[in-house]
């Protein structure tokens, strides 16, 4: 049974609202900071608003390539490679540092639904498909066939000795 195409579903969606979330958390954020007009040890209120903002943009468009990126691998069913994979990678990366950090932060919530989007883009990684071999109509697990000993592959029967 293949759970890759399911996975990569309920990943993009969990990575493009997560993407909204990042970006209108920190440009709130920034409004705040902007209204406040206090410095924070002697920073300008301006520039930690503006900060805030560019931040915010930019982690919600990181989220949201990688959400396209797993988008693109259910829409297409086959594993993601080259750069899609390294970013898929490093969203794992950031979503296990982001749950270490929010258990004590904002709470157990937050780190559970890290650790399930963690989850999601790590199995969506190992995930492979057992396709069947044409031929014999039996799944093959990705190795490929002609090795000694397998059973799926035609074996041309053994001669008989010839007597002159």
């Amino acid at each position: 049974m293949a759970v890759r195409r399911p996975v990569a579903w309920v990943l993009a969606v969990a990575l493009f609202a997560e993407a909204l979330g990042v970006a209108a958390l920190n440009w709130f954020l920034g409004i705040v900071v902007d209204r406040q007009d206090m410095s924070l040890a002697g920073l300008d209120p301006d520039m930690m608003s503006l900060s805030s903002k560019i931040g915010g943009v930019v982690f919600g468009l990181y989220f949201a390539v990688c959400g396209l990126v797993a988008l693109l691998v259910a829409l297409r069913d086959r594993p993601p490679a080259g750069p899609g994979r390294v970013l898929l990678i490093s969203v794992a990366v950031v979503h296990g540092l982001l749950g270490a950090v929010t258990w004590g932060l904002v709470g157990p919530e937050a780190f559970l639904f890290m650790i399930l989007v963690l989850g999601l883009v790590v199995l969506l990684l190992i995930s492979h498909d057992v396709r069947e071999d044409p031929a014999s109509g039996r799944p093959e697990d990705g190795r490929g066939g002609g090795g000694e000993g397998d059973e799926g592959s035609p074996v041309s029967p053994p001669s008989a000795p010839t007597t002159p």
